[in-house]
């Protein structure tokens, strides 16, 4: 299924000056096929040929825009299994999931299309008092220039997209450094858009060392960059970026209320999904789970059950639903988390085992909330459950982090429904349903460190368009 080699894209074009980038197969460990690396002098081409390209884009009607991206689509269904193997060998993603990533990525791409024909400007009445009379306004809304992009290796295919598809729609060039861990599946991306008529320059994605990544953030012709991957990294580069605009989709440790009125047997089967798919590597994967005292020891029950049934190993398999974390490091790094909780008072429920990169489904209680299990991003097969006694209590738990990207509620109370639309922090709250849920039409992100901004192709364009306001006075005598 993999090739040997893959090239890099820049301006529209592939090329293979090397294959120093050997990309493994995270369930063996084996290396599976080489990328192509891009130097700081090919990223600096790059960079001049999607500033060269923004006139082109800018022009470019919207049907033509259109047409790309239904190319895209078109093609994607036509590929739909060599992508989503693609993708269960790069990412470890256990085949089922690596399917629906296949989906939504044409999901995106199709939502992209329609919005492409739709980027509406606004008429103003400038007529607020005597001075202005005869005055006229209208808005519209223009390509901000080239673009930068940083995309993460958790969704390798849907995260880039969500970058790529709406500049296309909004007419902005772009450069994109997809993760060195998982960057197969934006390089398939770019074959299949390198088959269309985009403008040269229209888009460039490249894999590269650090030392050249800084020109992604610190070029002045880019005139914007998104970047989605940690916390950390991503405020740092907000630091580095100068004027260009950022919009940063940062790490969480989403909760997640189970009232006393709530399905507790629906709730169970969400939140193993929501806790433990793609092996909890989400940033908005259930990582807290606040259950309401009087329910606290059935649904612990249930819980306990439900996650040591779901099955571990190969994600080629069908029936797999724990495959490899990332790496064995980030698999170390969150066993010494849950030891580090056990050896404070927490209570191993299940899971905890190790081997290389695969760790078990776990869950644990009583884990004190300053530890990094709680306070920190675990991005991987663990969660916490503990107890609320209160629907005021549950929200001020919710909010007891330093993150906020989504929560979700498990409730029947309306009145409760609409408390924690109004009072828990975080950029969307889910209903009847975990923190885990998106669809790629609607706004995404999140506050405090968990980001800038949001994502959704509509609010993606708005962030790659300008407003250019024309006012125009009628003569007085007409």
């Amino acid at each position: 299924m993999l090739r040997n080699s893959y090239p890099f894209y820049l301006a529209n074009q592939p090329e293979t000056p090397n294959a120093d980038l050997g990309v493994t197969d995270k369930y063996s460990g084996e290396v599976a096929t080489r990328v192509a690396m891009a130097s700081p002098d090919d990223i600096d081409r790059a960079i001049a040929a999607a500033d060269q390209a923004t006139e082109a884009m800018r022009k470019l009607p919207p049907y033509e825009r259109q047409g790309v991206l239904n190319h895209c689509a078109t093609r994607f269904r036509e590929r739909f299994d060599e992508l989503a193997m693609l993708l269960c060998i790069e990412a470890g993603k256990p085949i089922k999931d690596s399917r629906g990533e296949v989906g939504r990525l044409i999901d995106t791409f199709r939502i992209a299309a329609e919005e492409s024909v739709r980027i509406h400007g606004e008429v103003l009445n400038l007529e607020i008092s005597p001075r202005a009379r005869g005055y006229r306004g209208m808005v519209k809304r223009v390509p901000i220039g080239a673009c930068s992009f940083i995309a993460p290796f958790n969704f390798p295919l849907n995260l880039a997209a969500h970058k790529m598809a709406p500049a296309i729609a909004a007419g902005c060039p772009f450069v994109l450094k997809p993760a060195s861990l998982t960057p197969i599946g934006a390089l398939m991306i770019g074959e299949v858009l390198a088959e269309t008529d985009l403008p040269q320059g229209a888009f460039s994605i490249l894999p590269c060392h650090r030392e050249g990544a800084s020109l992604f953030t610190t070029d002045e012709r880019l005139k914007l960059l998104s970047f989605t991957g940690s916390a950390a990294v991503g405020w740092k580069l907000k630091q580095q970026a100068g004027k260009k605009p950022v919009v940063l989709e940062l790490g969480g440790n989403a909760a997640v209320v189970v009232d006393e009125d709530a399905d507790l047997d629906d709730a169970v089967e969400r939140i193993t999904v929501g806790a433990f798919y793609q092996s909890g590597q989400s940033c908005i994967g259930v990582q807290r789970i606040l259950i309401h005292q009087r329910v606290y020891d059935d649904f612990r029950q249930r819980l306990v059950a439900a996650t040591t049934n779901l099955k571990m190993g190969d994600p080629k398999d069908e029936s797999t639903f724990i495959g490899p974390m990332i790496s064995a490091q980030e698999a170390e790094r969150l066993e010494r988390w849950i030891n580090e909780a056990v050896e404070a008072g927490g209570r191993l429920l299940c899971g905890g085992t190790r081997d290389g990169a695969m760790l078990e489904a776990t869950l644990l209680e009583g884990v004190p909330e300053e530890l990094n299990l709680c306070a920190e991003e675990a991005f991987g097969p663990v969660a916490v459950l503990s107890k609320f006694h209160s629907f005021d209590e549950a929200i001020r738990k919710v909010n007891d982090s330093q993150f906020g990207l989504q929560a979700g509620i498990f409730t029947r109370d309306w009145v409760k429904v609409q408390q924690a639309w109004d009072e828990i922090e975080v950029g969307g709250v889910v209903v009847g349903d975990v923190p885990s849920w998106r669809v790629d039409n609607m706004p995404y992100g999140g506050v405090k460190e968990s980001g800038l901004g949001r994502e959704g192709i509509r609010y993606s364009i708005n962030d790659m368009t300008e407003q250019r306001l024309l006012v125009m006075r009628m003569p007085p005598n007409e």
